[in-house]
């Protein structure tokens, strides 16, 4: 068939793949109090982090994580944070926490990762460790990944040291082009930079959720966050932040993003 101007048809570009823009998930990590996992609640967060590592400032009891973990509504997911535990200890405290997600943020091997989940019966995050400055572009997250495949997400935070909650952030634009996991981004995140960081690592993965500890922590009055105590004001802003990203990502991509 020849055109109305006498050209002829020119084969058309297979378009790429495309997938679905979920929204981004929120977790708020390292919670001490009532009246923050309630505040956590009403700001919309998917998931609260509950620190079973006892030299975290952050740290809670086993009881108490049950405790504050018995006051989340229906479809917000408590979270439990190990580093190194024995499985034994880590399947001890998932019967003590109906739901609960864990989180391995050590030096466990995929394989005792897997074991200490009950072999799969309780979903896992495992944290990677992205180095800071120029030296995050040799972490080979994509064979992290592959390594850790049984995981339902790798959680992303900075190599600092101790193990998280070092309220600092690693160079988000040395991450892989494309990772082929759900991704979870944590490290330094603040009301004022999550949104940045959520356009930068959105495109990157399958899905992707942010986790926040010290960036929505109470300042004393020199300034310095609160280690534990949380500020309704910074969690309701950092959402706020969230939604802000999902908005313009999805007016940019209009509502898909191609299949990394």
């Amino acid at each position: 068939m020849i055109l109305p101007n006498d050209s002829p048809l020119t084969p058309l570009t297979p378009s790429p793949p495309l997938r679905p823009l979920h929204r981004t998930r929120i977790k708020v990590c390292g919670l001490t109090r009532e009246q923050d996992v309630d505040a956590a609640v009403a700001a919309g967060v998917d998931a609260i982090g509950l620190v079973l590592y006892a030299p975290s400032p952050r740290a809670v009891s086993v009881e108490r994580a049950a405790q504050l973990a018995a006051r989340l509504p229906p479809f917000v997911t408590p979270v439990l944070l190990f580093v190194n535990a024995p499985a034994t200890e880590v399947i001890a405290a998932s019967a003590a926490v109906a739901g609960a997600t864990l989180q391995f943020h050590g030096d466990e091997t995929a394989e005792q990762c897997w074991q200490a989940s009950g072999q799969g019966a309780r979903p896992f995050v495992r944290a990677a460790r992205i180095p800071l400055g120029a030296a995050g572009a040799q972490f080979d997250l994509v064979e992290y990944a592959d390594v850790y495949s049984r995981a339902q997400a790798i959680l992303l935070d900075a190599h600092v040291e101790g193990y998280g909650g070092g309220g600092k952030a690693f160079h988000w634009s040395l991450l892989p082009p494309s990772v082929a996991c759900h991704l979870v981004l944590s490290g330094g995140l603040t009301p004022a930079n999550v949104t940045d960081g959520i356009l930068q690592v959105r495109p990157r993965c399958k899905t992707l959720a942010v986790d926040i500890s010290s960036g929505v922590e109470l300042n004393d009055p020199n300034g310095q966050p609160v280690k534990g105590i949380k500020d309704a004001n910074k969690i309701h802003r950092f959402v706020a932040a969230v939604r802000a990203a999902d908005a313009q990502l999805a007016n940019t991509h209009h509502g898909f993003l191609p299949i990394p």
